[in-house]
């Protein structure tokens, strides 16, 4: 059974930093590709950042180009998500996703497994 944890949300200031990890258990990350996505309220689930499974490529939504980078721990089997200059906008809960597979993609429906959430606040 795969787990996936997210810790570090909280309250922030505008043009802030946080960093969200992700913690696995029951699946080797290394192999996988992982995503951050975000849900404010009232609106769907959307495609922050991601990293593939082999290279360690990354790809980045538009808005958070610059400001958020996604990384890989594979000794610690988590993935982070490091959010600096946080913008009132960046507020939701966050989510940790895990493919099966190595290729990263930006759709939710292509992800097997997701962690519980966790809330980011920005004030402005």
């Amino acid at each position: 059974q795969v787990q996936l944890v997210e810790s570090g949300g909280g309250l922030v200031q505008a043009g802030g930093s946080l960093r969200l990890s992700c913690a696995a258990s029951g699946r080797t990350l290394s192999s996988s590709a992982m995503g951050w996505f975000r849900q404010a309220p009232g609106k769907e689930r959307e495609f922050v950042a991601a990293i593939s499974g082999s290279s360690g490529s990354t790809d980045y939504e538009d808005s958070v180009k610059g400001r958020f980078t996604i990384s890989r721990d594979n000794a610690k089997n988590t993935v982070y998500l490091q959010m600096n200059s946080l913008k009132f906008e960046d507020t939701a809960v966050y989510y940790c996703a895990c493919r099966r597979g190595a290729i990263m993609f930006r759709r939710v429906s292509a992800y097997d497994y997701w962690g519980q959430g966790t809330q980011v606040t920005v004030s402005s």
